[in-house]
C-alpha cells in the first residue's frame, strides 16, 4: 500500500485512520495512540527537544533524534497495520480513508504551504483607528462613570457597577454570580444591563474592539514568515467530531466579520499576486439541505423549495409569530436550535 505522501508526514495516517473509527475520541495523536492500543509509551517531543523554550530537530545531535525518529516509524507502521484492518470490516469507511481522507491531505499540506497575504499597510491603518477609537471609547466611559477606573478589570468593573451605582438594583434585575460568589461582568451580564443603561454597552464595545486589536491587528504582522511574507495556518484535518476543519496557529477560520471593524480586518486579507482574485464560497445551510433530504421532513423541504430562510421558519415556529414579525435575536436562537439538532445537541 502507498504510505509515503507528497510533503505530508507519513506519521499522520494513524491518526486520520482514528479519527475515521473513533471520531468522538479527544485526542488522536500518535503517542495517545500507541498508549491506547498498543500499551506503549513513547518517547516524548519534549524529552529531545527539552521543555519551555525547545530548540529545533535541526539543532539536535543525530543520536538523540535517531531513536525517537525509529520509534515514531515503527508505531506509525504498527497502529497504521492495525487500524487498516479495522477498517476493511468498515467499507463505508474505508471507501471515506481512501476517496476524501487522503486526498483532502495532498489539497491541505498545499494550502498550508501556499499560506495567504496579509497587507501590514491595512493592519497600520486599521490599528491607528481602533486606538483613536478606544481613546474615545474611555473619555466616554469615564464621564459616564464619573471617576475613572481599570476598564479590563472585572473587579473595578463590578464594583463600580453594582457597588457605586447599583445598576443592578435600580432596575430589578437579577445577576448571575462567579465562582466566587461576585456578581459576574461577563458579556451576557452587560448585554444584559445595556438594556437600561448606556455605560455597560460602551464597556462591551470597548472590550470588544481591545480583543480585535490584540488578537488579530496586533498579532497577524508577527506570524508573517519572513521568506513567503504569508501567514501559514495549520489546517486540521482530524480534530472536530463534527467532520469539520479546523484551523490553528492562527485560527484563520474565526476572523469576524459581523461588524464594520471586522470588515475592516478582513480587508487585510489579500491576493498573492497582482491581478488574482480572493474567492469566498460557501454551501447555503448545507447540512440543513442535507438533514431535509435524509428526514424527509415536508416543512423543511417546503422551506428550501420557496428559498424561505430556514432558520427564520424555525423561528416562527417557536415563537408562534409570521415570518416578518421575527427578530434577529430569535433567528439567531432558531439557528442555534437547528445546527444543534445536526450535531447532537441534547434537551438540557
Amino acid at each position: 500500500e502507498q504510505v509515503a505522501l507528497d510533503g505530508v508526514q507519513t506519521c499522520a495516517l494513524p491518526i486520520f485512520e482514528s479519527y475515521l473509527l473513533d471520531p468522538q475520541a479527544r485526542t488522536h495523536g500518535l503517542d495517545d495512540l500507541a498508549l491506547r492500543y498498543l500499551g506503549y509509551r513513547k518517547i516524548a517531543t519534549s524529552e529531545v527537544l527539552g521543555k519551555g523554550k525547545q530548540r529545533t530537530m535541526a539543532d539536535t545531535p543525530d543520536a538523540e533524534i535517531f531513536p525517537y525518529a525509529s520509534e515514531d516509524a515503527d508505531i506509525t507502521f504498527r497502529l497504521h497495520a492495525l487500524f487498516t484492518r479495522q477498517l476493511r470490516n468498515e467499507p463505508g469507511l474505508l471507501k471515506l480513508y481512501h476517496q476524501v481522507e487522503l486526498p483532502l491531505l495532498h489539497v491541505l499540506a498545499r494550502l498550508e504551504q501556499r499560506g495567504i497575504k496579509v497587507d501590514t499597510a491595512v493592519l497600520r491603518e486599521v490599528e491607528g483607528e481602533f486606538k483613536a477609537r478606544l481613546g474615545a471609547l474611555e473619555t466616554e466611559i469615564y464621564a459616564l462613570a464619573g471617576e475613572t477606573f481599570s476598564i479590563n478589570s472585572p473587579k473595578q468593573v463590578g464594583r463600580l457597577l453594582f457597588e457605586t451605582l447599583e445598576l443592578h438594583t435600580k432596575h430589578g434585575l437579577k445577576v448571575k454570580k462567579t465562582s466566587t460568589g461576585a456578581l459576574s461582568t461577563d458579556h451576557e451580564v452587560l448585554e444584559q444591563l445595556a438594556q437600561h443603561e448606556p455605560l455597560p454597552g460602551k464597556i462591551l464595545e470597548h472590550r470588544g474592539l481591545e480583543k480585535l486589536l490584540g488578537t488579530y491587528v496586533q498579532a497577524l504582522p508577527k506570524l508573517i514568515h519572513p521568506e513567503t511574507g504569508r501567514v501559514h495556518t495549520s489546517f486540521n484535518q482530524a480534530v472536530a467530531a463534527t467532520g469539520r476543519l479546523s484551523s490553528s496557529d492562527p485560527n484563520l477560520q474565526n476572523i469576524p466579520i459581523r461588524t464594520a471593524e471586522a470588515r475592516r480586518i478582513r480587508s487585510a486579507f489579500v491576493a498573492g499576486e497582482p491581478g488574482w482574485l480572493l474567492l469566498a464560497a460557501d454551501y447555503s445551510q448545507v447540512e440543513l439541505r442535507i438533514l431535509a433530504h435524509l428526514s424527509g421532513d415536508e416543512t423543511m423541504l417546503q422551506a428550501f423549495r420557496d428559498d424561505v430562510d430556514i432558520h427564520r421558519a424555525t423561528a416562527a415556529r417557536i415563537f408562534e409569530l409570521e415570518l416578518d414579525a421575527v427578530t434577529r435575536e430569535q433567528r439567531g436562537q432558531a439557528k442555534a436550535i437547528n445546527f444543534g439538532i445536526v450535531y447532537g445537541m441534547g434537551p438540557a
